[in-house]
């Protein structure tokens, strides 16, 4: 399956390279979320294990801002008039956003501009790998709106990035994460200049899809999956998963140009 003849209508996605770049479509509202681009994304992410021209996803900024969270007129306002059924029949379509995130087997990049709040936090909390810039403003704003800070699985993934302490201010108090103060944390990889974000991302995109895809793979699967383990079942699981990745073609073409003296030329088989 080829990922750019899906057809998306609610987000927009371009793929060049291996690289698929998605961004939210609605800038003059500093790019909310809907529940037609929730499902989209969703099932985007769901297929992605199947695509044979995807090896990185960059989620990006567009019109100077990444996402404000769900749209106050196009969910917030409807779910106020649900039942319990459809109440949570939109939560678990959200929480099942991230699965497909954490499940896609392609490393995810956020690169983040302005306004990243709310879900949009939550997407840049479920990437792998997370670049902003100095004005980049992240906040898990759900109690300022009479919600629980525990949405999307920010009170299992959040304090595995920042520590538990500090993920529990800001689901608590709502405020914003400045970029600064989000990097020492280390829950920005690192902080670019607006000029230079999609250009960095896009470098680091390229850098990881010369990579061999089916080890990335197995990496992404593992650093989800041990999430719930002890130490021992760690190793065991590693020590199963090398041997995997040991019987790639990949792992011959890095010994054959190794003793060559080349840089290898892995294409994920």
């Amino acid at each position: 399956m080829r990922m750019a003849e899906r057809a998306v209508r609610h987000v927009l996605c371009r793929i060049d390279g291996g690289i698929a770049t998605i961004r939210l479509d609605r800038p003059e509202r500093k790019n909310p979320l809907t529940f037609d681009s929730y499902a989209e994304l969703r099932d985007w992410f769901r297929d992605l294990p199947e695509a044979e021209d995807v090896k990185v996803v960059v989620l990006a900024p567009n019109g100077g801002n990444f996402c404000s969270g769900g749209d106050v007129h196009d969910i917030i306002g409807p779910l106020t008039g649900m039942d319990m059924k459809g109440l949570l029949a939109f939560t678990r379509m959200t929480g099942e956003l991230v699965k497909a995130m954490l499940g896609c087997g392609r490393p995810v990049i956020a690169a983040v501009d302005g306004i990243c709040v709310g879900a949009g936090a939550i997407l840049a909390m479920t990437a792998d790998l997370r670049l902003a810039t100095p004005g980049a403003k992240c906040a898990f704003l759900f109690t300022r709106v009479g919600l629980a800070g525990a949405d999307m699985g920010a009170c299992a993934i959040l304090p595995r990035i920042i520590g538990q302490g500090r993920a529990a201010e800001l689901l608590y108090t709502g405020r914003v994460m400045a970029a600064d103060e989000g990097e020492r944390w280390g829950f920005w990889n690192r902080l670019v200049g607006p000029e230079a974000l999609e250009d960095e991302a896009l470098g680091l995109a390229r850098s990881i899809a010369a990579g061999p895809g089916f080890a990335h793979m197995i990496t992404k699967t593992q650093l989800v999956h041990e999430w719930n383990m002890t130490p021992a079942q760690a190793i065991e699981a590693e020590a199963q998963a090398q041997a995997i990745c040991m019987q790639t073609e990949d792992f011959r073409r890095a010994y054959r140009a190794f003793a060559a003296r080349e840089k290898p030329a892995f294409a994920g088989d």
